[in-house]
C-alpha cells in the first residue's frame, strides 16, 4: 500500500511505527485517563516507563502520524446549554491579526480559518462560545466584538440545535503505518 496516499504530506518513511508505537496509539485512541499522572497509568498498562509513553507520543506527533492531540471537553455535561458558533468575514489582510486577537479571547473555545465558498458562503473565520444561557452567549459576542474591534465584520451566529457525539481521533488501524519489527 501506498502510505503516502493515505496520509498525504507524510514522507513515508516517518510512518514507521513499532509494536510498541502501535500498543501505544490503540491506548490513547478513547482518551487519556483521568488522574493525575495519565502517561504513567498508560506506561503501567503497556510496560513503558511514563518518560517513554511521553517521547513517543511526541514523535508521532512529529512524523504527521498522529495529526492533533487535544481534549474534548463534554461542556453540557457542566451545563453549558447555549453554544454559538460565530462566522466572519473578514478581509484577507486582517484575518492573521483578527484571528489571533480572537483566539486569546478567553471566551473563545475553538477559533480556525477556512476558505470562503461563495456566493452561499462568505465566510472565512470561525469561533466557538459556549455559555449557560443564549444571553450570556450574546453578551460575550458583543464584548468580542468591542474587544477585537469587529464592528466593520459581516458575521453570523449559529446557535447549536443538537449535541453531536464528541470523540477523539481513533488510532490503530496498521493500513498507514508501516510496521517495523
Amino acid at each position: 500500500m501506498d502510505v503516502t496516499a493515505v496520509c498525504p504530506g507524510v514522507r513515508a518513511d516517518a510512518l514507521t511505527a513499532d509494536d510498541r508505537d502501535l500498543a501505544l496509539l490503540g491506548a490513547i485512541g478513547g482518551g487519556l485517563p483521568l488522574v493525575e499522572r495519565p502517561y504513567a497509568a498508560i506506561g503501567a498498562r503497556l510496560g513503558m516507563p511514563e518518560a517513554e509513553v511521553i517521547f513517543r507520543i511526541e514523535s508521532l506527533i512529529a512524523r504527521g502520524v498522529i495529526k492533533r492531540f487535544g481534549l474534548v471537553v463534554r461542556h453540557r455535561a457542566f451545563g453549558y446549554l447555549a453554544n454559538a458558533m460565530i462566522v466572519w468575514d473578514v478581509p484577507a489582510e486582517r484575518i492573521t491579526a483578527i484571528g489571533t486577537r480572537m483566539a486569546a479571547a478567553s471566551a473563545v473555545t475553538l477559533c480556525y480559518r477556512r476558505p470562503r465558498r461563495p456566493p452561499a458562503w462568505p465566510y472565512n473565520l470561525f469561533c466557538m462560545i459556549h455559555g449557560r444561557d443564549r444571553a450570556a452567549v450574546q453578551a460575550e459576542i458583543g464584548a468580542l466584538i468591542r474587544d477585537c474591534e469587529l464592528q466593520d465584520v459581516p458575521h453570523a451566529v449559529l446557535f447549536s440545535t443538537r449535541c453531536y457525539r464528541q470523540r477523539g481521533a481513533r488510532y490503530g488501524a496498521r493500513s498507514h503505518l508501516q510496521v517495523v519489527r
